[in-house]
């Protein structure tokens, strides 16, 4: 796969799978948009991934800043190709035990934030009569998870947006797909207890945590010419821990 004259923009990207996303893209030539809210950091990470990266900040829930964000890409680069949406925040405790606000905040980073950041990349890409936007679900959007009712619905939701977007913007050239990673070796997942390592690991037929360039090689081959007759779909990255 080549991505010369190619441009992405990866939410989220500072660190953990989304930095892994904008790596690989970079490293077959894409030009990358570093997209996270501290401009000081994603400038580093830009710095620190290569000379055909750049660092943006943006906070995916204001469409000020989201129709900024493309604007200067533009800018730069003259036009936008590739999409990831993987942006998100999670805040995990019982349902029962709950917060509104917490309600609110994961649904929307995760879902309002990708509607925002997706609608905006619609209409570049609809004009230009190309484009591949991939959005970064998870394995909780497909089975559910206990102490994750905010995380999974907003997962969950990202998988309908996927689909209705596919829908809608196949007819000008733009494919729309999800990913769904499961258990992924990230420093969120590094703090986790022993105890709780071994209980998700038991879980997953192929006994072991995915890496992040794992689900960047799923991203990549979506967002390339291979993948050009794939929309809609949601591809799990699990180690089939979701069959």
């Amino acid at each position: 796969m080549d991505f010369t004259d190619r441009t992405v923009i990866v939410t989220g990207s500072q660190r953990g799978i989304g930095r892994a996303i904008a790596e690989e893209f970079a490293a077959l030539n894409a030009n990358v948009v570093v997209c996270d809210l501290d401009q000081g950091a994603v400038e580093k990470t830009a710095a620190e991934i290569g000379p055909r990266a750049i660092g943006l900040s943006a906070n995916v829930v204001s469409i000020e800043d989201i129709e900024n964000l493309f604007a200067r890409a533009v800018e730069k680069f003259g036009r936008v190709d590739i999409l990831v949406n993987n942006a998100g925040i999670a805040r995990d405790t019982l349902m029962v035990r709950m917060d509104e606000k917490d309600w609110d905040q994961v649904l929307d980073t995760n879902l309002k934030g990708a509607f925002l950041v997706t609608k905006t990349a619609a209409r570049l890409m609809m004009k230009q009569r190309y484009g591949r936007i991939i959005n970064i679900s998870s394995v909780v959007g497909l089975t559910g998870n206990v102490g994750q009712a905010n995380y999974s619905a907003s997962k969950a939701g990202l998988i309908g947006l996927t689909k209705t977007a596919a829908k809608e913007l196949a007819s000008r050239g733009v494919t729309v797909n999800a990913v769904a990673p499961g258990f992924i070796d990230t420093d969120m997942t590094r703090a986790l207890s022993e105890a709780t390592r071994e209980g998700l690991l038991s879980g997953i037929p192929l006994k072991r945590p995915g890496a992040p360039k794992e689900v960047a090689s799923a991203v990549l081959f979506l967002a390339s010419d291979q993948a050009a007759y794939i929309t809609g779909q949601v591809i799990a990255i699990d180690g089939g821990l979701s069959m």
